[in-house]
């Protein structure tokens, strides 16, 4: 479970989800994957052959450079291997990567996925000469926006659709191969398979709800909802009565390994119905009809934001501080939503922040107490004087946040829990972001050591040394300097506590001003110390300059905090 604070300091993710015209020949499959797999920054989520479809569908997840490498090389390795010629499925498909969808994880905006999926087709395109359609938010034109208007006809009809003007790829060649088909690529959001359990062995129960909650809805009918006669518009078209979640398709089935029925849905636009909304309608269409939501099931893996989400919106019914750890909001989410009710919910291997953690380089703060002072304490010039520094900054604002968080528990105080949340929620960011610039300040160090390294025989080597050398030494200024105003920050928190919070807790704010003050200072001599070696001098003018106003703030405050605590100790005597 401690590992999900790590996901706060992983690069940008995104994941993707190509679907190859194969999936009863293992070795096949195996190549496909493996040549994603074997692309630096990638790492396989699942790989879920059909038989039946004859088809696979594959997660994995990464950097946006580095999926894209991997999409490549699997539709490459594909349009290799598979032979749409002689491809018989039961699932609908026009090409050997029949689609490939970008899906933004965190930190990566569906702009930019837009975009990368629009150079990932082109790529196809130019690179394997197979026709690509963009899809979804990626799509060019209205018509081409849902994937089962680009591939109808599927890959028997592709060649006459290539023919028609109206049906020009996006990329690649307007001439129908053979070998490959042609390939869809796009954008969407993350889809959640999600399933909410009831307490019935109905079948028609259940669907009745899914009817109640799906976007669709159900067919409006004469007299009795269930039998009546169909009531149909001057068209003669029958006429839907709309569901009440949005981007939400759902049906109720029975599950005979759990001996219970459930209503199943797919989420296709968490914006609109998050997955907290839909078990909350579910179970309030349930208890109308005199069932109960008993607990509910992910199938897959799900992005940190989506149990994030709902721990938090289940925070504010309970009217508890959403600063609390990462780790304990997710706890809340399982709970509260019932996912360990038919299994365990192992958080490290369905969240796919939490997955992914497993690959990162491990980070200093990750280190017990001890462990991190002896690697201190060490002959290594890293972790040194920076990383210390960012360290007891963010001790200075987990103490701010602590505060924050116990004032908004206090008895008495309920009233005021969302006052303190607020604080609390600002406090955790700023302990995150130093917890971050603790393993920076000494990466950047690492890049200056390595520039200094760089070859210097020829005069090009010696200027490209050179300008790498500037470049670090502006890094290893820039970070302690980030440093220095995130420990600032945290002196806010201090302050507003120390004059608000829990006054049973004034020493704590103290003790945070204490350090946050020594993380400023520390910070400032790392800064102090590198700006010498810079040639950019009007920078390390600018950098010395706000690292003094800093300093001079930070005393400032922490004179605040600590007479606030003496005013505090003095009402006691």
């Amino acid at each position: 479970m401690g590992d999900l604070k790590r996901e706060l300091a992983m690069p940008r993710l995104l994941e993707c989800v190509p679907n190859f015209s194969e999936g009863r020949d293992r070795a096949v499959i195996d190549a496909i994957t493996d040549a994603i797999a074997r692309v630096e920054g990638v790492k396989l989520l699942d790989v879920d052959p059909g038989a039946t479809t004859n088809r696979t569908v594959v997660t994995f997840v990464g950097e946006p450079e580095a999926v894209i490498e991997g999409a490549f090389a699997g539709i490459a390795k594909s349009a290799a291997l598979i032979d749409m010629r002689t491809h018989h499925g039961a699932h609908p498909r026009m090409g050997a990567t029949d689609v490939c969808p970008l899906v933004p994880v965190s930190g990566v905006t569906m702009e930019e996925a837009v975009a990368l999926a629009r150079q990932l087709a082109q790529r196809v395109g130019d690179d394997l000469g197979i026709p690509v359609y963009l899809y979804e938010a990626a799509a060019t034109q209205p018509e081409r926006k849902n994937l089962a208007t680009i591939r109808a006809g599927e890959y028997e009809g592709l060649a006459e659709k290539l023919r028609d003007p109206a049906w020009v790829p996006d990329f690649g060649p307007a001439a129908f191969n053979a070998r490959s088909g042609a390939t869809v690529i796009g954008a969407r959001d993350f889809l959640v398979a999600y399933n909410v359990n009831l307490n019935t062995t109905s079948t028609r129960r259940a669907n009745a709800v899914a009817y109640d909650v799906r976007e669709r809805g159900r067919l409006k009918r004469e007299g009795d909802p269930l039998t009546g006669e169909i009531v149909r518009d001057e068209n003669g078209d029958a006429v839907w009565v709309p569901g009440s979640l949005q981007g939400v398709k759902a049906i109720g089935w029975y599950i005979e390994e759990y001996g219970i029925c459930q209503v199943s849905m797919n989420l296709t636009d968490l914006a609109a119905t998050p997955l907290h909304v839909a078990f909350e309608e579910v179970s309030e269409r349930a208890r109308a009809r005199g069932m109960r939501a008993t607990g509910s099931e992910i199938v897959g893996m799900v992005p940190l934001r989506v149990l994030r989400e709902a721990g938090e919106y289940f925070l504010r019914k309970q009217q508890r501080s959403l600063g609390i750890p990462t780790s304990e909001v997710l706890k809340i989410a399982v709970r509260s939503l019932g996912l360990d009710e038919l299994a365990p919910f192992d958080l490290q291997h369905r969240v796919i922040e939490a997955a992914m953690a497993g690959e990162a380089k491990p980070r200093f703060v990750d280190k017990t107490v001890a462990a991190f002072a002896d690697s201190v304490a060490s002959e290594s010039p890293t972790p040194g004087g920076g990383t210390v520094a960012a360290v007891v900054g963010a001790l200075a604002a987990a103490l701010g946040t602590m505060v924050a968080n116990g004032s908004a528990h206090k008895r008495g105080w309920d009233a005021r829990w969302e006052e303190f949340s607020v604080w609390a929620v600002r406090g955790r960011a700023i302990l995150e972001e130093l917890e971050g610039l603790a393993d920076a300040d000494s990466g950047a160090f690492d890049a200056l050591m390595a520039a200094f390294g760089l070859p210097k025989e020829t005069e090009e080597e010696r200027a490209a040394r050179q300008a790498a050398i500037e470049a670090a030494t502006q890094g290893a200024v820039a970070v302690p300097l980030r440093t220095m105003r995130a420990a600032l920050a945290s002196m806010d928190v201090l302050r507003a506590m120390a004059e608000t919070g829990n006054p049973n807790a004034a020493s704590d704010a103290g003790v945070g001003a204490l350090c946050a003050r020594a993380a400023v200072r520390g910070a400032y001599l790392n800064v102090q110390t590198n700006v010498g070696g810079l040639q950019d001098r009007d920078f390390a003018e600018r950098a010395l300059a706000e690292g003094a106003e800093i300093a001079a703030r930070a005393e400032v405050l922490e004179a605040e905090v600590l007479a606030r605590a003496r005013e505090v100790f003095a009402g006691r005597r």
